[in-house]
């Protein structure tokens, strides 16, 4: 606060083109010094005792890490949660939607497209020049027990690092709500197959050699028909005749017998209303 009260109040200046140019000159000039400061390195190769040590330090730092993360309390995400997260995603979109501000598009030219073809070519010459070459190395049986062992630990430490979870009983209510929710789903299921689906025919080109096979599944059919009817001709199956069989067959005549003269009456008096209504006709 004292230090700010002593300065007083300064007067704000405009940045001219000469005071950027000034300051681009500066930053060149403490760019270049830092650099002449710094002085030559001298690489060290990476070892495997290197590489070792590396990977103990990281095992170290990330244990440490856990240790003074300690405890937290797991909170449940309730609907008002999730109506609020998704009201800060909106306004968030919004946001950066205000901000972008609005773009004057420029068309796609034939000579921009060359170019970008060009700059393509010349980022994929570069970048494979930048690589180098390689020494491949044969995969050896040491190295596929070492990788079958480092499998066979990392599944170890995952199974380790998770929790046992509490077994919940399979209740009457939850078998309903499972059904429930399966009969949901084969009805939404249902309905947007058959609005996909249902006034469209599915084309088939007829080609020389669909009808070709068309033909030839025919033949099969009647051959296989005829070799089963052949079979079973002249053989029948015993049915027992017994009162109860003779009861119910009557009882099915009858139905019948009282079923078709119901309709044959309704017949008859159709026709004869209609002889009826063409006489009224023919005399009015």
């Amino acid at each position: 606060v004292l230090y700010k009260e002593s300065v007083g109040t300064g007067t704000p200046t405009p940045v001219t083109p000469e005071m950027e140019r000034v300051k681009r000159n500066q930053e060149i000039c403490s760019s270049v010094l830092y650099k002449e400061n710094i002085g030559k390195a001298t690489p060290t190769p990476v070892t495997p005792e290197m590489e070792r040590v590396k990977r103990n330090q990281e095992i170290i730092s990330s244990v440490l890490y856990k240790e003074n993360v300690g405890k937290v309390t797991p909170t449940p995400i309730t609907p008002e949660m999730e109506r609020v997260k998704r009201n800060q995603e909106i306004i968030s979109s919004v946001l950066y939607k205000e901000n972008v501000g609005q773009a004057t598009p420029t068309p796609v030219t034939p000579e921009m497209e060359r170019v970008k073809r060009n700059q393509e070519q010349i980022s994929s010459v570069a970048y494979r020049e930048g690589l180098g070459k390689a020494t491949p190395s044969p995969m050896t049986p040491e190295m596929e027990r070492v990788k079958r062992n480092q499998e066979q630990i990392s599944s170890v430490l995952y199974k380790e690092q998770m929790a046992k979870g509490t077994p919940t009983p399979l209740t009457p209510e939850m078998e309903r709500a499972k059904r429930n929710q399966e009969n949901i789903s084969s009805v939404l299921y249902s309905d947007s197959f058959r609005k996909q689906v249902q006034g469209k025919a599915a084309y088939v080109l007829d080609t020389p050699e669909m009808r070709r096979v068309r033909e030839t599944q025919k033949h099969i059919s009647t051959v296989k028909y005829h070799e089963d009817f052949e079979k079973s001709k002249g053989s029948f199956t015993p049915v027992v005749t017994d009162p109860i069989t003779e009861r119910v067959k009557k009882n099915m005549q009858d139905f019948s017998d009282i079923s078709y003269r119901g309709i044959q009456r309704r017949v008859v008096e159709m026709e004869r209303k209609r002889v009826d209504q063409d006489q009224e006709n023919l005399t009015g």
